[in-house]
């Protein structure tokens, strides 16, 4: 399949990378000739340096006989052109587009997108998964990492082993006599700054890093066992009053429970608008690493922080601060990767990569076939994908332990018949089946080739 990338810059390259990965025919467009040759050199792609929204541009990137357009510059409107010349120059049938403003995104402008005005068949709004992803950290507060698989019947957690773990020293294997009807198994294990799949006989140790695959049902049961106790979030303080704290706010807002949130914006205007658009919620106008405006936010009693403004460094600041001034558990946005290895140091209890919730969103909607999910691990050092079973896959019809998969991967659950299963050896795996798999980002494409994922679109 043909695909055009528009945007080399983290996201793009991402998405760039897993689709060259599964022979796909890729070409990067980016007016930043820097960017498309650190796309060219590193991945197997073909790169164009120019405006994407220039028809010369496109067609030199091969939009006349391409079968897919993502537009995911940083700019709205060349995305939303980008899109609109695909369609009515080069007719490509399938147009994504990432846009950020949320005027955008409302329901009622939603015609905007149809195909006889502007022909975007997805829209993705950072800025939403980005808030999708700061409430399911609030919902599992002991979890650095959280997301849904499996039809939302399925969690994957990232849990930082303590001293209050229970199961320390003890190998996984055991754990399934300790707990035999625990639908959980450990996945991948990070130690001493290295991510692994572990083997039954590995052990956990205190400030391992573990991703434990659990049935939703088995959340509270799953956190305890790990030594973490499961919260009820009342008192919350965001500072950023942007797309992303407006949009978890107003979500807060529209729960049944009664909960006390509070709002710290610094630019004044931005503050006003969020008092406007807000019912229940106090915004206070003033710097998140202020002292007194925390304080006056009261902080030192909230059960969570969520610094979600647009700078990284404010974020660890502005989170560090309110861990010192007593506040339980600190939510962190962060862009750049190469700080996340601070969250430990810093005392900050869970972290949010826009990037990662993007890619994995964005290939959500592309790989509409059989591969129906992938998240990103980390600093893409593992992904767990979701896939249907082919019926001609050589996995279809063979128990867990007669499939040669690579060293580096691990079965975290099934879906059969729509109940979650927890995998053992003895487990058969047939057509229909929908099956999680925990792979080291090198053993990826050996696990695609095992599924053999066909890319469908409509």
């Amino acid at each position: 399949m043909k695909v055009i990338i528009c945007g080399a810059g983290q996201v793009g390259w991402q998405i760039a990378r897993h689709l060259s990965g599964e022979q796909n025919d890729v070409t990067v467009v980016d007016n930043n000739p820097e960017l498309v040759r650190r796309a060219t050199d590193t991945l197997d792609v073909q790169g164009i340096s120019g405006f994407a929204s220039y028809p010369d541009v496109l067609d030199r990137a091969g939009a006349r006989d391409a079968d897919m357009i993502i537009a995911a510059t940083h700019s709205d409107e060349v995305n939303m052109v980008t899109c609109q010349v695909a369609h009515s120059v080069f007719a490509i049938q399938r147009k994504i587009a990432r846009l950020r403003a949320q005027s955008y995104m409302d329901a009622i402008y939603s015609d905007l997108y149809r195909r006889d005005h502007l022909p975007i068949d997805v829209v993705i709004s950072p800025e939403r998964e980005v808030a999708d992803a700061a409430l399911q950290r609030l919902a599992a507060p002991a979890a650095f990492d959280v997301e849904s698989f499996l039809e939302g019947k399925a969690q994957l957690l990232g849990i930082t082993i303590d001293e209050n773990c229970p199961v320390i020293n003890t190998p996984l294997r055991q754990l399934t006599d300790l707990f035999s009807t625990l639908k959980a198994i450990v996945v991948g294990v990070r130690r001493s700054g290295q991510l692994f799949v572990p083997a039954a006989g590995d052990q956990l140790f205190v400030g391992d890093d573990a991703y434990i695959f659990t049935d939703t049902r088995d959340l509270d049961r799953t956190l305890e066992i790990f030594g973490k106790t499961h919260k009820k979030q009342e008192r919350i303080v965001i500072i950023g009053g942007g797309n992303v704290g407006l949009g978890v706010a107003r979500v807060l807002e529209s729960r049944t429970e009664r909960l006390r949130v509070k709002v710290i914006e610094q630019n004044r205007t931005r503050a006003e608008q969020a008092a406007d658009v807000l019912d229940r919620t106090i915004v206070l106008n003033g710097d998140g690493l202020d002292t007194a405006i925390l304080q006056e936010a009261g902080i030192s009693s909230a059960d969570a922080v969520l610094a979600v403004t647009d700078d990284d460094k404010t974020n660890l600041l502005a989170s560090v601060r309110a861990k010192e001034l007593g506040c339980k558990m600190a939510i962190t946005l962060i862009n750049d990767p190469t700080l996340v290895p601070l969250m430990g140091p810093l005392d900050i209890d869970a972290y949010i990569n826009p990037r990662s919730t993007t890619v994995s969103s964005i290939l959500r909607h592309i790989r509409h076939g059989r591969v129906r999910g992938v998240y990103s691990i980390g600093d893409a050092e593992a992904e767990m994908i979701e896939a249907q079973v082919l019926g001609t896959s050589s996995i279809a019809g063979r128990t867990i332990k007669e499939i040669d998969f690579p060293e580096g991967t691990i079965v975290g659950g099934l879906l059969k018949g729509g109940k979650p299963v927890r995998p053992t050896g003895d487990t058969r795996i047939e057509e229909g089946d929908v099956i999680a798999i925990f792979a080291m980002t090198g053993d990826v494409p050996e696990v695609e080739q095992l599924l053999q994922v066909t890319l469908e679109y409509f």
